[in-house]
């Protein structure tokens, strides 16, 4: 097998995409955080201490998508054309689903960005009602879908 982001000499390396084409790109990632009924009630009403939970977590999956790059050794800083992040109410769990889109055209995926940008998001929620409750559980971060590219489409 051909490790991609490794030289020669076994060393780390960046691939290089200059030889690819452009594309239209755009990856679906999602995952979910369950909480107790006290948690979810609080950020549902917006009386949590630390403010809006739902909208600080959407702020900080945008933020996420973008800063990819500085937090993965081997992602390309990408020329992003959009950024979507959606969150669903679970109340029967109780918890949220959240789910980025991202996108632009380029020469290099924007999967690990949806992925981070997931990833960050829930990340923010945990910490905001944290002191409500410890025990909640992050998972499922997941990619959906992605299109564009070489390898073409993907649906879960």
């Amino acid at each position: 097998m051909n490790l991609t982001h490794l030289d020669e000499n076994n060393r780390p390396k960046m691939v290089d995409v200059s030889d690819k084409k452009d594309s239209t790109r755009v990856a679906i990632a999602s995952g979910q955080i369950s909480m107790s009924q006290e948690a979810y009630d609080a950020i549902i009403s917006n009386s949590t201490k630390k403010g809006p939970v739902l909208q600080t977590a959407v702020i900080a999956s945008i933020m996420g998508v973008k800063k990819t790059s500085e937090l993965i050794p081997m992602c390309h800083p990408l020329l992003l054309s959009g950024i979507n992040c959606d969150i669903e109410e679970l109340p029967s769990l109780p918890g949220f689903k959240l789910i980025v889109t991202a996108k632009l055209n380029g020469q290099t995926g924007v999967e690990m960005e949806a992925l981070t940008g997931t990833s960050i998001g829930l990340l923010t929620i945990y910490d905001m009602v944290k002191a409500i409750d410890k025990s909640m559980v992050i998972s499922n971060i997941q990619l959906e879908s992605k299109s564009g590219g070489k390898s073409g489409d993907f649906k879960r």
